[in-house]
């Protein structure tokens, strides 16, 4: 039987909360399914088009080398700009982005896992950026301000959602008129089998 919405929810909850925690993560599989040892997240960055001073930034704490691309690269992100990163995980792009936006802009990153929102929090101290903020929710149902957002960015979590339409939905009401969405993700190809539809694991592997 395919997962009910809540269930997924929960599955997800529980793997990035243990990531969060160190439980898993570095070392642990990343939302494409390959492994993320410490001595990989560089190279993986690099693969997936980060440049090498931004991968500097905090790997194995905001770099987790969950992604699966690199939005920051196709977002052209101005000085000025508010940024919202849905399931900003600990905080790599958002911070990346804040850089970008300078201190008259501003990020907020949006993770339905207290676990990581507090190490994003964390982080963002301990990097003293200033201009980011981290917010506990569902990308399903966003504690976003309406036409409150220049640029959307996401890096492979959307494909977690069990509600794509209601992300997508929520993403028209805070953008802004004229708002940009730069989405790095995984897209089915044909339809999935059955017994992948039944897996819990599935959800979040």
């Amino acid at each position: 039987m395919i997962q009910p919405n809540n269930k997924i929810h929960d599955l997800v909850k529980e793997k990035y909360a243990a990531i969060a925690e160190g439980k898993r993560g570095i070392g642990a599989s990343s939302c494409c399914g390959g492994p993320t040892p410490m001595i990989n997240i560089q190279t993986i960055g690099k693969v997936l088009d980060y440049q090498d001073a931004d991968l500097l930034l905090a790997p194995g704490e905001a770099n987790l080398g969950l992604g699966c691309g690199n939005p920051i690269g196709m977002a052209d992100l101005k000085a000025g700009e508010v940024v919202l990163d849905l399931g900003s995980g600990a905080g790599f792009d958002a911070f990346l982005a804040a850089r970008q936006v300078g201190t008259s802009g501003k990020v907020i990153g949006m993770d339905m896992t207290e676990e990581m929102v507090k190490k994003a929090r964390d982080n963002a101290e301990r990097l003293k950026m200033h201009n980011v903020e981290f917010r506990l929710g569902n990308i399903e149902a966003l504690p976003v301000e309406d036409n409150l957002v220049d640029v959307v960015i996401s890096n492979c979590v959307i494909n977690l959602s069990p509600d794509k339409a209601a992300v997508f939905g929520e993403i028209h009401r805070v953008l802004k008129p004229g708002g940009r969405i730069v989405i790095s993700d995984i897209l089915r190809s044909g339809e999935i089998p059955k017994a992948l539809q039944d897996n819990p694991a599935a959800y979040t592997g």
